[in-house]
């Protein structure tokens, strides 16, 4: 089912299980703004999708108009992708398009708090709750009371907090650190992650229960490589940001073009970032740029470099395209009867639960669990 068509449909915070998957073909970049763990409130000037690809891109108005089924609703949305892929855009859009958009969007890092203080930063505490507690604290929750809260990596969360999250989504309220006292917060909750839930669910890590509560709308955003042909109208788009940003001319040649395309992009489209921002700063222009991106900076070959190294990664890839096609194949073929697929796969049935999850496949909507 096409994104246009799936997403005309309409639904409530009390549905459950909706998965959007945003398809390949569509892009966006990345603010060359630095957030850290504190709050931070955007408005929509602020948001890293530029005027050219809101206004000129289908790719961007098929986001766009995934973003417009959820927006207005309190639903929560987990946002699912590699690391670089963009996933802050996409809630900072979400954010932006709802009614809540002149309120603050609020940004936790999970991963980056030391779990000691991440339940003081995230539900505040009061004066004497622990030493250094000289006074009182509101928390991310209480900042973005009205707003938004983003949890970025919220697999990182310890188990303890896990369970007082769970408590404030469907209580809207909480205590503060060493407090008695009641808060009630009206919030939008999103949250974000590049790890494997599912796995960790398996492993006891992350809550299930909680995984379900955050997980009422869920955007599976694609790595930059299997949406290639979407990169040379990004780094144009980042071309031309940076040298307003610069006061720069620098343009971009067909042939470097050509080699952004056949680059698999590890950094996803934050790494294009970096290489673009590169190309404009540095003073000789596009010859120290080819210098430079013979290497990047975790040791990947670019391909007019390396074709040993890109035939291994096709090899890989081509592997992994083949297994996924043959898993989908036979799911579609009996209509998403893991036992059935499992036999025809000749692997066992948690094997293939494995596999599912790994490759964050998911049923239609029409399709029974088997």
């Amino acid at each position: 089912m096409g994104v246009a068509q799936y997403t005309a449909r309409g639904f409530t915070s009390s549905d459950s299980g909706i998965r959007l998957i945003v398809p390949s073909e569509i892009g966006f970049t990345i603010s060359p703004l630095s957030f850290t763990h504190r709050e931070v409130t955007v408005g929509i000037e602020d948001l890293a999708l530029q005027e050219p690809l809101l206004d000129g891109s289908r790719q961007m108005r098929a986001i766009q108009a995934v973003v417009a089924s959820v927006a207005d609703t309190d639903a929560t949305v987990l946002i699912r992708g590699e690391s670089g892929v963009g996933k802050d855009v996409v809630a900072r859009t979400i954010h932006a398009a709802s009614s809540r958009r002149d309120r603050q969007f609020v940004k936790v890092n999970c991963a980056a708090i030391p779990p000691g203080l991440l339940e003081s930063e995230l539900f505040g505490h009061e004066r004497g709750a622990f030493t250094g507690a000289h006074r009182r604290k509101l928390g991310q929750f209480e900042m973005a009371n009205r707003g938004t809260i983003y949890l970025d990596e919220v697999g990182e969360l310890p188990p303890a907090l896990q369970a007082k999250l769970l408590h404030v989504l469907q209580d809207l309220r909480f205590c503060r650190v060493g407090g008695y006292g009641l808060v009630d917060v009206d919030v939008r909750v999103i949250s974000a992650t590049n790890g494997n839930l599912e796995a960790a669910m398996a492993r006891g890590q992350f809550r299930q229960d909680l995984y379900y509560r955050l997980n009422v709308v869920e955007i599976l955003v694609p790595p930059l490589r299997e949406r290639s042909e979407e990169i040379p109208l990004l780094a144009s788009a980042l071309l031309a940001r940076f040298n307003r940003q610069y006061g720069r001319t620098k343009e971009l040649s067909p042939e470097t073009a050509a080699r952004l395309t056949a680059y698999s992009w590890p950094g996803n489209v934050r790494e294009l970032e970096n290489v673009m921002r590169r190309l404009v700063v540095l003073p000789d222009g596009e010859q120290a740029f080819e210098t430079l991106v013979a290497h990047d900076r975790n040791g990947h070959a670019w391909a007019a470099h390396a074709p040993a190294h890109n035939l291994k990664h096709v090899a890989r890839r081509a592997a992994g395209e083949a297994e996924r096609r043959a898993i989908v194949e036979v799911l579609e073929r009996v209509g998403w009867n893991r036992t059935e697929a499992a036999r025809i796969l000749k692997v066992s049935y948690k094997t293939l639960l494995n596999k599912i999850a790994e490759l964050r496949l998911a049923p239609p909507p029409t399709a029974r669990a088997h």
